[in-house]
């Protein structure tokens, strides 16, 4: 069995769909999960995934269940045991391709290093033997790999996962300014969240359900 991703788009219709269906505004729903309605906005246009603390809370709203939610449509009784499994699955994919990601920038961003360092050494070493035009060459042609593997593994450590805001516990994806910008340790880096809107240490998750150290 092929298991495809969560479809975004495909759970905001079906979210947009009970609301109206319901007869409630975004920012109506909004109050009931005391959340802004923007952040029901983003949802419904396909930007974004309800963290797993609001699932319960909105299913309930709704009078739906998580799984009809994830998977953006209604299920009859003997679809909802293949796609429990089918939404399972997606996950743990989405949870895999993230951490091949995270290890990926770590090689990337060694391997720019390591060569950088080398072809310094290098010059240094026959400073004497190469003549002044091709040290310079060497040189600019170092920075510039280390400067496109570093970008490179930026990149794919901030597309990796998620960032979890640690004080309400929302996953989010931050911008390129907060990220590079932002102050970090190796799984945590400090930003600010959409949601509640402080800054706070964020644990560098691979997916949206992955529990936070106070919550384990």
């Amino acid at each position: 069995m092929v298991v495809e991703s969560l479809d975004q788009e495909r759970t905001g219709r079906f979210i947009q769909s009970i609301r109206k269906e319901l007869g409630l505004t975004q920012r109506q729903l909004a109050e009931k999960l005391m959340i802004s309605d923007k952040t029901v906005s983003k949802w419904e246009c396909g930007s974004g995934l309800p963290e797993i603390s609001l699932l319960m809370p909105l299913c309930r709203e709704l009078g739906i269940n998580v799984n009809e939610l994830l998977s953006g449509q209604r299920l009859t009784a003997a679809d909802y045991q293949r796609k429990a499994e089918e939404n399972i699955m997606s996950l743990m994919k989405e949870r895999e391709e993230n951490v091949k990601k995270i290890r990926l920038s770590v090689f990337t961003g060694v391997s720019c290093t390591a060569t950088l360092i080398i072809m310094v050494l290098l010059v240094g070493f026959y400073a004497e033997v190469i003549a002044l035009p091709v040290k310079l060459l060497i040189m600019v042609f170092a920075c510039l790999q280390f400067a496109v593997g570093l970008y490179v593994t930026m990149a794919m450590d901030r597309e990796a996962g998620y960032f979890k805001c640690k004080a309400c516990g929302e996953t989010f994806k931050p911008s390129w300014g907060a990220y590079i910008w932002g102050p970090h340790t190796v799984t945590r880096r400090w930003l600010r969240c959409p949601k509640c809107g402080k800054v706070t240490a964020c644990k560098h998750v691979m997916s949206r359900g992955e529990p936070d150290e106070q919550e384990k």
